[in-house]
């Protein structure tokens, strides 16, 4: 049985909450979330596949990847790192892009805190995504994002099992 996911909009403060635990050991959670080949495995919600253009996970580092449709239909994204605390939490802006990597600025950017801690069932995954303005974040539940992540952070579970 899967483990629940909380997910929580709050439009005053232009943000999304999510909050799932893994029956998994920190340091796996940590690299499923922070390594690209592992990324490519269960970011993007089936039948989309999630391929890893460029990562350089580190302080200013990025993660430029596509989301790839079942007809081959392809949308770039690039995530820029901040602060990283190993094994604990990591941060960094979320933007639409190109192939190269030019952002998209018809879309919202978001910034992104990722925590990580051990709990007694494993590893408690806390996210925090903060948008520009209530817009942006409507016309990020707009395009499907919470059902998609969360498909994503489910499919995750099934393979840390």
């Amino acid at each position: 049985m899967k483990s629940m996911i909380t997910f929580n909009e709050d439009f005053d403060s232009n943000s999304v909450y999510v909050m799932k635990i893994y029956k998994s050991e920190v340091s796996k959670v940590w690299d499923y979330f922070t390594q690209s080949a592992l990324l490519d495995l269960w970011w993007a919600p089936k039948p989309w596949k999630c391929e890893t253009k460029e990562q350089d996970f580190k302080k200013d580092g990025i993660w430029l990847y596509s989301m790839v449709g079942p007809q081959g239909e392809r949308h770039y994204s690039l995530l820029k790192y901040g602060e990283i605390t190993e094994h604990r939490s990591f941060d960094g802006i979320d933007a639409f892009c190109d192939e190269n990597g030019k952002i998209n600025e018809d879309f919202p950017q978001a910034k992104w805190l990722l925590g990580f801690t051990g709990v007694e069932e494993g590893t408690k995954v806390t996210i925090n995504i903060h948008l520009q303005s209530q817009e942006a974040l409507k016309q990020l539940l707009e395009m499907g994002f919470e059902e998609g992540f969360k498909t994503g952070l489910n499919q995750l579970e099934d393979i840390l099992v």
